[in-house]
């Protein structure tokens, strides 16, 4: 396959300004640039799959650059249905150290901040060097302007369109930047970015836009959608992120293997007999999940990731450390429990059981246990030696329900 098609083939390409971007993505030697605001001191996995498309495309012969938008981050790329909240100029700049590390250390791609070339344009040159550019009808028409005109939007967002046109102008003169990539969303600002090419130096740039990976709901992952899978495992450890790969849909795994993966034609196609043939097996899941974590964890947190999932939940829960699963069920309902406490009082105190006959039920028909060891006896009172490194308590009610007790 070529390039181009490679991409085609993994889903990887919505839209593209022109045809003969065919032929540049094949031939090797492009510019482009992959943008994102820092929100959000970590990227997620919605910006994993963009970003991987600029790896492949450095695989290919050209040439990325991050850009993290310190300005452009300041006024905020309007949502679809009401106003982005506006941030800090303290914590956008702490955002954008934060994606900056991040970006250079999973992907090794040059990073740039369009604050750099933005802070010292006065509002009168913006007026005049690029407002004039821009023509009302046109910006209205803009999905994203568009699906706002009802509710309302502010000249500032309003105008998000024209400072990101303006990162394309800027680096298109200062870096022979002839390209830009992103997701779906960003289809109106980048063709925005290559009429001000055209217009204002009668040169041709290049648009590629990709369908925004989405969770099993159809929503695409991110901060506000209140789905992120971050890439800072203090975040999103590497322990969630396998579990979530690991019990995606069937319907979906094979592609997330095409878009999220380096994994060749031939191998995915294998993996989909697989799963057609034996989805409890779950190998395209766990391969998923091996190449995501390794990829942007390393080996190590992989292998990690996988001894605690397997070890979890069985006996082999000894042979983990309290931090570990402290750090892998961090968001499971948890509580301190003092050494000598009856088990009755624990499940009770804690709303594990709504009364002290449910708890006696509970113990005596066997559906409560400790790291996995089943407790009988109703007079049983919590010890250290119960607990993993004596801090942790594992404690099930039933087949799905969990809590952490941590001893005083």
């Amino acid at each position: 396959m070529t390039v181009y098609e490679d991409l085609k083939w993994r889903g990887l390409v919505q839209d593209i300004s022109d045809p003969e971007l065919i032929e540049k993505l094949n031939a090797g030697g492009l510019t482009f640039y992959i943008g994102t605001d820092p929100t959000a001191d970590s990227m997620h996995i919605g910006h994993y799959s963009s970003f991987l498309i600029s790896k492949r495309l450095a695989k290919a012969g050209h040439h990325p650059i991050l850009l993290v938008g310190g300005a452009t981050g300041l006024i905020g790329d309007p949502k679809p249905t009401s106003e982005r909240p506006m941030i800090s100029k303290e914590e956008v700049l702490k955002n954008y150290e934060g994606l900056k590390a991040q970006a250079e250390r999973i992907f090794g791609f040059e990073v740039v901040n369009n604050y750099d070339w933005t802070k010292d344009i006065n509002v009168l040159d913006f007026l005049r060097d690029y407002g004039k550019y821009f023509n009302i009808n046109y910006m209205l028409a803009k999905d994203k302007v568009k699906s706002r005109l009802e509710s309302g939007i502010t000249y500032a967002e309003f105008s998000y369109m024209i400072l990101q046109a303006l990162d394309f102008l800027h680096l298109f003169e200062t870096r022979n930047c002839t390209l830009q990539v992103a997701g779906s969303d960003q289809w109106g600002n980048i063709t925005s970015g290559i009429e001000l090419i055209r217009k204002k130096l009668d040169q041709t740039a290049y648009g590629m836009v990709m369908p925004l990976v989405t969770d099993s709901n159809g929503v695409k992952f991110g901060k506000t959608e209140g789905n992120a899978l971050w890439l800072d495992k203090n975040k999103t450890s590497a322990y969630e992120l396998y579990q979530y790969l690991i019990n995606l849909e069937d319907s979906m795994i094979i592609d997330y293997l095409k878009k999220l993966t380096f994994l060749t034609p031939e191998e995915i196609t294998a993996y989909e007999k697989k799963n057609r043939e034996h989805p409890e097996l779950r190998e395209a899941h766990k391969r998923l999940a091996q190449e995501i974590i390794t990829d942007i964890h390393g080996e190590a947190e992989y292998r990690k990731a996988q001894e605690i999932s397997e070890s979890l939940f069985s006996d082999k829960i000894w042979n983990l450390t309290s931090a570990d699963i402290m750090m892998s069920l961090k968001d499971l309902p948890n509580f301190n429990v003092t050494v000598g406490t009856n088990i009755l009082d624990v499940l009770v105190t804690n709303n594990i059981c709504t009364s002290k006959r449910e708890a006696r039920e509970m113990v005596s028909g066997k559906a409560i246990s400790i790291n996995n060891k089943k407790i009988t006896d109703i007079n049983e009172a919590i010890t250290r030696d119960m607990a993993i490194d004596g801090k942790v308590l594992l404690i099930k009610k039933g087949k799905k329900n969990y809590y952490l007790g941590i001893l005083a």
